[in-house]
This record gives C-alpha cells, structure tokens and sequence, in this order.
C-alpha cells in the first residue's frame, strides 16, 4: 500500500539532509498518515481508512460523506 491520503493526496517528499559540513544526501519526508477506523452515517458502518491528521481535521469539520464526495472518492470500497 501506498504511503498516500486517500483524501488530500499526500505523498512522501524528497529533500536534502545537510550536514554541518554541508554536505548533502538524500532523505525521505513521510506524510503523517493514520490508520483509522470511522464512522460512516450513510452507510451506517465503520470504514477503515488510512489518512492524514490535515484530513482527519477537516472530516471532524465536515463530515466524512461530504469529504468524500469532494474528494471523490466512494466509502462504500472501503
């Protein structure tokens, strides 16, 4: 499984490690992705979903149906 939001489409970014002498390697920025279990009204069950905390804020703001159907995504997959 893809280290991706499902909802904001979060990925892991590549940037530079500096050290002190400057010298630069590779490192891997990972999104801050949750395994979650929540509960979807509509289907009147639960989905496990893995998301970003960013994500999780707006479900609890929104509403995850609405989120979803922004987002595109159906709820009945998971």
């Amino acid at each position: 499984m893809a280290r991706k939001c499902l909802f904001t489409g979060k990925r892991p970014n590549v940037a530079n490690a500096v050290s002190h002498s400057n010298i630069k390697t590779k490192k891997r920025q990972l999104p801050n992705l949750q395994r979650r279990r929540l509960w979807w009204e509509e289907g009147e069950r639960y989905v496990r979903i893995r998301l970003s905390t960013r994500a999780l804020r707006t479900i609890d703001k929104k509403g995850l149906q609405r989120y979803a159907d922004e987002a595109g995504i159906d709820l009945s997959r998971y």
